[in-house]
């Protein structure tokens, strides 16, 4: 038996392992999404202050895992094979929860995870206690082995969190800009001076209240002063940063806001490895030390009680360095993190773009909502006042192209860190269990929001992202409840088959999450992937688009060929996954689409005749999308409804037609391709002979149908094809038309300067 126990805490110390991949994975988010999002510094030195913080956080932990040895559970109700199966349920359900998480690019809570998960498993457990061993105990003494007050406390800290820390972002960062402005920089000196000693007096106070208050070399007297007179602390450490400041800027032009961005990056760094670190590596901790206590006694494992691990016990040091050096490798190299960072930046970025969320019924009633009361608001304030304010949110012409832009300014980012800093520090000292996730993310989002970043463009989209990303987190509570039930539950009657069986499907359900990432990301960066043209004249959008053209003409080609082939093979499966290409083709011109207003913004005046002709050929490629759109889609439609297969003589003659496209395309796609824009030319010279072909198969299907055809849905389906093939065959040659006529070899392509490193 004691081998199996052995079995099980080498499973522990892997699980563990990989639980602080996965969770700092999803944490990334609460310390570099404001560094990354303002673009203050380089990401390699926003990545050093974060694994510097890191590795400070986690060697100063005070190693004390409360949460996982008796926070949640009453230890002492439960025997050492009980505590082992709560433990082993709690870490496999952890570690596939947040790795399904930072698959999907969202943050969740790994407190609130661990919580739930330790509660969902000791409650399943007491259960079955309670119902298995005869004492007669019904289900009112749950409360002997679960620590209610503790849950109803996560649960309530978690509603108060998400409003709390949403409404004051908004507030201080609505104070801040209508001082400030969007040029802030132009503003006296005493003006940053004195934000800045407010914000880094509040980033201080958090590091040494939420990050170092218990590491062991702080001296008793100064945890004493900080405990007793914070009100001065904070008094005096806000008079010594703001004249530091004064004179950093005075005497060395220091760029203060960046330097208190970099400050606020290694406080939330150290914050998050020195006191998140328990839910990755606390339960595995608690498992060890119970199994040291349990092996000592010589007890049955079935007959002895966990009474000692209510017991406070120091964490090793090498542990806690170890679990620091894993952290920041992942904090380097995991690309999940970089994705849930993303989430939580392109949520609050200031200007428009691509929406990751689609918009839903709740988020178009609450912008509209919103939209009624900030109107009423605006009738009762003062019209100077309304003046002055709109005045203070003009933002500065920025000559940067934008997808090279900060997502935020340097302002927003401080006091993204500055309140998830108080509000955080504050809870820490009341002993209220409050999520850093949580104030984070929303912190974030209300900062955002006063800053005028949801604009009518895309508020529907950012609200619907906000709602998925919280109802993510109930859904984390619940699931992480629900989940870690079952395992407890198979543990405790399977045993050792039912603990090898769940660690296999745990590496498995890992590994495939790993390829499905890795592929998505792949599909991110893919040769075919369009891209936006963004010179400042026509010859420069020439040679700027071409390989926009091949790809579509490539792709084009390949959708075409799969219609045809699925309509004469009748494989659904084929054209069920070409109706996919054929919508991600159609979504990519969207957003070329979308990107016109920034692309004529960027024109010279000289040059906007570069507008007209990037506007055309948009409107040729948008042409060519559906017009493929509609191949595939009867195609599909013909097939999934069972109707009658096409003729042999229909099948030849669209393989032939598809072989006179074939050829087409492969030239189209060289001449883009290698830039040889004289070879169009050659290809429009054929332009006659394809649409004869068309016209020709198009005749012989009238004389079909008046003399032998007898199935209407056929018909319909062939000329439908023909004729959307000679409208797409039209916009392609209307293309290739608007490039030979626009092309000259003579002038050489004038593009925007790039900016310098």
């Amino acid at each position: 038996m004691e081998n199996l126990y052995i079995y099980m805490l080498a499973a522990l110390a892997f699980l563990a392992i990989a639980d602080l991949v996965v969770g700092v994975s999803n944490d990334a988010v609460n310390f570099l999404n404001s560094a990354i999002g303002s673009k203050a510094v380089s990401f390699k030195t926003i990545m050093i202050v974060a694994s510097i913080g890191v590795a400070v956080g986690a060697m100063t932990s005070s190693g004390m895992m409360e949460v996982a040895r008796k926070g949640i559970f009453n230890p002492g109700e439960f025997m050492f094979n009980e505590i082992m199966v709560i433990f082993m349920a709690v870490m496999l359900t952890d570690i596939l929860l947040l790795d399904f998480f930072n698959t999907l690019g969202l943050p969740t809570s790994t407190t609130v995870s661990i919580v739930f998960e330790l509660l969902g498993a000791s409650v399943a457990v007491a259960l079955i206690k309670i119902y298995s061993d005869g004492s007669g105990q019904s289900i009112t003494d749950l409360t002997n082995y679960i620590n209610n007050s503790k849950a109803i406390e996560i649960i309530l800290g978690i509603l108060l969190s998400v409003v709390v820390a949403f409404t004051i972002g908004a507030i201080i960062q609505y104070v801040s800009r209508i001082l400030l402005s969007f040029k802030f920089e132009e503003k006296p000196i005493w003006y940053s001076a004195i934000f800045s000693g407010f914000a880094v007096t509040s980033i201080m106070y958090f590091i040494i209240v939420k990050g170092l208050k218990n590491a062991t070399f702080m001296p008793p007297s100064v945890k004493e002063f900080l405990s007793t007179n914070p009100i001065a602390f904070i008094g005096i450490s806000f008079l010594v940063f703001t004249l530091l400041s004064y004179l950093a800027v005075k005497l060395f032009n220091a760029k203060i806001y960046t330097i208190i961005i970099v400050i606020g990056t290694f406080a939330l760094a150290v914050a998050f490895a020195g006191n998140d670190l328990v839910n990755f590596i606390g339960v595995p901790i608690a498992a060890y030390n119970s199994y040291e206590v349990w092996s000592l006694s010589g007890e049955v494992a079935s007959n002895f009680a966990m009474v000692d691990l209510s017991k406070p016990v120091q964490t090793e040091p090498y542990l806690l360095l170890l679990a620091g050096l894993i952290m920041v490798l992942t904090l380097w190299f995991s690309s999940k993190a970089k994705a849930v960072v993303k989430t939580s930046v392109d949520l609050s970025r200031q200007d428009e773009g691509k929406e990751r969320f689609e918009p839903n019924f709740l988020s178009r009633n609450i912008v509209r909502l919103t939209i009624g009361l900030s109107n009423s608001i605006n009738n009762i304030l003062p019209e100077p006042y309304r003046n002055w304010t709109n005045n203070q949110y003009i933002k500065p012409v920025s000559l940067v192209k934008a997808q090279d832009a900060p997502a935020f300014d340097l302002v927003r980012a401080a006091v993204n860190l500055m309140v998830a800093s108080v509000l955080i520090s504050i809870a820490t000292s009341m002993k209220l269990p409050l999520s850093t996730t949580y104030v984070t993310f929303m912190v974030a989002m209300g900062t955002s929001l006063a800053d005028r970043a949801w604009g009518s463009e895309s508020a529907v989209y950012r609200v619907a992202g906000v709602l998925n990303v919280i109802g993510g987190w109930f859904f984390t509570a619940f699931s992480a409840f629900v989940a870690a039930a079952i395992m407890a539950v198979i543990l405790y009657h399977g045993g050792a088959y039912a603990l090898t069986g769940l660690l296999i499907l745990a590496i498995v359900l890992l590994i495939k999450n790993y390829l499905t990432h890795r592929k998505k990301s792949q599909v991110q960066r893919e040769e075919d992937q369009l891209q936006k043209a963004e010179s400042s004249s026509t010859q420069g959008v020439i040679h700027e688009s071409a390989s926009t053209i091949a790809n579509v003409v490539k792709r084009g080609n390949r959708i075409y060929t799969s219609a045809i082939n699925g309509l004469a093979t009748q494989n659904l499966a084929l054209l069920k996954k070409n109706k996919k290409q054929v919508n991600k083709l159609s979504d990519e011109i969207d957003e070329l689409r979308d990107n016109i207003f920034y692309f004529i913004k960027n024109l010279e005046e000289p040059s906007l005749s570069a507008s007209n002709f990037y506007i055309n050929i948009l409107g040729y490629l948008q042409d060519i999308t559906q017009s493929l759109e509609y191949i595939s889609k009867v195609s599909h439609k013909h097939i999934n409804n069972n109707h009658k297969k096409l003729k042999f003589s229909q099948v030849k003659e669209l393989k032939d037609l598809d072989e006179q496209l074939e050829a087409l395309f492969s030239s189209t796609q060289h001449a883009f391709e290698s830039r040889s824009f004289e070879e169009i030319g050659a290809v429009l010279n054929d332009k006659s002979v394809i649409f004869d072909v068309v016209r020709q198969k198009i005749q012989r299907q009238v004389e079909r149908t008046r003399n032998e055809e007898s199935s209407p849905k056929n018909t319909t389906l062939y000329f439908g094809l023909l004729l959307e093939t000679k409208d797409l065959l039209t916009a392609t040659m209307n293309l290739l038309e608007e490039y030979f006529h626009s092309h000259d070899s003579s002038v050489k392509p004038a593009t925007i300067p790039q900016e310098e490193e």
